[in-house]
This record gives C-alpha cells, sequence and structure tokens, in this order.
C-alpha cells in the first residue's frame, strides 16, 4: 500500500471516529436525530468519508480491498450531497450503528496490518 492511500484511509479512520463519538450516547434513531448539531456533524463527516473514498484512494487499493463495500460508501455520499431534503434518516442512522462500527474495526485493522 503506498502512502498516500494509507494517509487516505487514516482521514476516513478520523471521520468513522469522529461519528462514533458523536452517536456514542445514541441508542436509536430518536436519540439520533434530537439534536441537529450531531445529525448534521455525523452527516458531513459520512460526505467527507465517501468523497475521499471517492476522489482521493487508488483504483488500485480499492480493489484490492473487498471488505470495504466502497460503492455504498460513495452511493451514500451522492445521496446526501445531491438531495439532503430526501435523505432517509433512517438509513443514515442504520449506517451510523450498524455499518460505521463494523467499518471501523475493519479499516482499523487493514492499516494496522500495513503498518
Amino acid at each position: 500500500m503506498g502512502s498516500k492511500d494509507k494517509a487516505v484511509l487514516k482521514k476516513i479512520l478520523r471521520h468513522i471516529e469522529s461519528i462514533m463519538t458523536y452517536c456514542k450516547d445514541c441508542h436509536s434513531l430518536g436519540d439520533f436525530s434530537a439534536d441537529s448539531m450531531r445529525l448534521e456533524a455525523t452527516v458531513f463527516n459520512l460526505m467527507q468519508i465517501g468523497e475521499l473514498a471517492k476522489e482521493s484512494l487508488s483504483d488500485e487499493i480499492k480493489v484490492q480491498i473487498t471488505s470495504i463495500p466502497w460503492q455504498q460508501i460513495y452511493g451514500m455520499r451522492n445521496r446526501i450531497v445531491h438531495g439532503y431534503s430526501g435523505v432517509n434518516m433512517q438509513i443514515v442512522w442504520d449506517t451510523v450503528s450498524v455499518d460505521i462500527p463494523m467499518l471501523h474495526k475493519e479499516l482499523k485493522s487493514i492499516i494496522e496490518t500495513n503498518a
């Protein structure tokens, strides 16, 4: 793995960790959406993750790392950027509560393995 790709993966990991920090006390969609600042900060970080994954990572590394659903990450970014008012908050909450912890674990392992 090249140093540029590794740096981008670390940036993605920092955005994931920010989301996890913002949402650590959320146990439901109601908890999550009760605080507009938390919701907006989380959505911003999801957009950043998608943008970094799409534009900054090499195609080679995306082909090599098949355990990460790159297309879904881009899809979430596109939904947010191109239609925020139409974004289904249940999908965002499911992403935050289910997918983000799994992505964190996987990405952290990949980075540590390639240290």
